[in-house]
């Protein structure tokens, strides 16, 4: 089986967090596979997998780490998940809309830097009274008194693109952010849509960046996969013995924030702590 190690994983559309580290599971031959911060099904990017005893009672630091997100937003409608799987409600007409220009949307972003407050999406994890806010909703007994605001700390949103509206599609943006922990981007993309009152919904997200993790150094599914296989050949080995060298590069005795971004981001947990 795989040894102890922590990986960044591209996770694709469509699969859940939990889908992923089922399959790296299968892929390493290890039981012990956890993440560090969940990306809902429609979102793809970073998704840090920890593989091992070592790795895993390591979450809470990797999960510390800020982030980076790319976001898509559609104005016009809001939507019951607060992105794309709805269901919507229409705010705004496409002749409204046709009048909402890109310095509209620039011109508010400043208000969501900082220290902001958010209301979690209706459709999220978070706990009320021992249950998950998702599951109440779906059930019906949710009520937006009992969603809390919480304090987040953003630390800048840059302006990507706009696209404005052309029958029959609404406008979009797509907008760039750099946060802390704890922020949901489907709550600012809402909020971002009630301060210019056309409502909005985020309609597509990727993580870029986990600390020191990005994107441009994760693998895919398929590539860890096969660079496994590719290790273990090497080395000789039968796939129910690690494949040591595989590890050697990125030692887990440092800390998150320590790792180099010079080649695909996998670290080896042997023999430390």
């Amino acid at each position: 089986m795989f040894s102890d190690g922590v990986v960044a994983i591209n996770k694709p559309v469509g699969m859940s967090s939990h889908d992923v580290v089922n399959r790296v599971r299968r892929i390493t031959g290890e039981r012990r596979v956890g993440h560090a911060g969940t990306l809902d099904p429609l979102a793809s990017g970073v998704l840090i997998v920890l593989i091992g005893k070592k790795a895993t009672t390591r979450q809470a630091e990797f999960m510390a780490g800020d982030k980076e997100y790319e976001a898509e937003i559609t104005f016009g409608s809001t939507s019951a998940t607060d992105d794309a799987q709805g269901p919507f409600t229409q705010v705004a007409t496409l002749e409204a809309l046709r009048d909402v220009k890109e310095e509209d949307v620039r011109a508010i972003l400043p208000h969501f830097v900082g220290t902001i407050t958010q209301i979690p999406p209706a459709f999220s994890a978070i706990k009320i009274a021992g249950k998950a806010a998702y599951k109440r909703a779906r059930e019906g007994s949710l009520t937006q008194e009992m969603l809390a605001p919480r304090t987040v700390e953003v630390f800048a949103i840059d302006f990507v693109s706009w696209v404005p509206a052309i029958a029959p599609f609404p406008p979009t943006c797509r907008i760039r952010i750099h946060c802390n922990k704890g922020v949901y981007i489907r709550s600012l993309a809402r909020d971002i849509g009630n301060e210019i009152k056309i409502g909005a919904y985020m309609s597509a997200l990727m993580r870029t960046r986990v600390g020191d993790f990005d994107i441009e150094n994760a693998y895919s599914l398929e590539s860890f996969e096969e660079e496994i296989k590719r290790e273990r050949g090497q080395a000789g080995i039968s796939s129910s013995n690690p494949p040591r060298a595989f590890f050697q590069s990125h030692s887990l005795h440092a800390q998150p924030d320590s790792i180099s971004h010079d080649q695909k981001v996998i670290r080896h947990t042997d023999a430390e702590q």
